[in-house]
């Protein structure tokens, strides 16, 4: 049973910076895609990031691609996501999730879902 847990959310300010960390257990890591998605209030999930399993390849939803960057440390079995230049429009749960099949951007691909870190970034 894989299980993932978030951390590193809070609140900010506008231009400021905040590092997400994803702890994956119980499955095997480095076969599996990794991506972070968010929700904000009143809104649908949407896709944020992913990582590929061999960590050479990465998609980012159009509004981030630039500012954020995600990563993966298989020794570790941790997925990151580096987010700048945050803007009040990125203040959302942010969830990790795992695909066995190589989800991209399609949420319905991904096997398994962490509990969520909120972030806020205030203007």
């Amino acid at each position: 049973q894989v299980r993932l847990v978030e951390s590193g959310g809070g609140v900010v300010q506008a231009g400021g910076s905040l590092r997400l960390t994803c702890q994956y257990s119980g499955g095997t890591f480095k076969t599996d895609t990794m991506a972070w998605f968010r929700q904000a209030p009143g809104k649908d999930r949407e896709f944020v990031a992913t990582i590929l399993w061999h960590g050479q390849t990465t998609y980012y939803k159009d509004s981030v691609e630039g500012r954020f960057t995600i990563s993966r440390d298989d020794d570790k079995t941790t997925v990151y996501l580096e987010m700048t230049s945050l803007k009040p429009e990125d203040t959302a749960g942010y969830y990790c999730a795992a695909s066995r099949f190589g989800g991209l951007d399609t949420e319905k691909f991904y096997d398994d879902w962490g509990q969520g870190t909120q972030v806020t970034v205030s203007s």
